[in-house]
């Protein structure tokens, strides 16, 4: 018996070694071309880290000649919090010098959506603005809509 015992014990160690080392085969072979893949994109890094130090650390810059304001300009939250802070405008003010709704200020303020290139557009003029002139295009705003609203108005109720 112990013979059959032994023989049995050695044939499931050999059986359990040779199912080891097909499973462990296959992970080493990915494991080595992981490693390969991660050496490749250090040096890619350390290239463009090289080309990064001879630029003077200055992102590339478009010199199409074509771009304006709005596709060069930066955005922040905080920025922008602080932009209408200091023209001490609401949210729904602001909104309307910058061509959104009060919605999309709060939003952009907090930092839940970012406003598109459009937008951006409508918002970098107002970054050379005092509060006296802010005031008065917000006046020139709320005045001119008021006397085209007058006769649709007119229209509607004559039709």
């Amino acid at each position: 018996m112990s013979n059959l015992a032994s023989t049995l014990k050695s044939e499931i160690s050999r059986l359990a070694r040779k199912e080891m080392k097909a499973q462990t085969d296959a992970l080493r072979k990915a494991s080595s071309s992981y490693r390969r893949d991660i050496a490749e994109l250090k040096r890619q890094v350390a290239v463009l880290s090289r080309q990064l130090k001879k630029s003077g650390g200055k992102q590339a810059v478009d010199t199409s000649g074509d771009a304006d304001d709005a596709t060069s300009s930066r955005f922040s939250a905080k920025g922008l919090k602080s932009l209408r802070a200091r023209l001490d405008l609401s949210a729904a003010d602001f909104a309307k010098l910058a061509g959104a709704s009060a919605q999309s200020v709060y939003n952009w303020e907090n930092g839940k959506t970012i406003p598109r290139a459009t937008q951006v557009a409508g918002i970098v003029p107002l970054r050379s603005l005092g509060k006296r002139e802010a005031q008065a295009r917000l006046e020139a705003l709320s005045t001119a809509p008021k006397a085209k609203a007058k006769p649709r108005a007119k229209k509607a109720a004559n039709a």
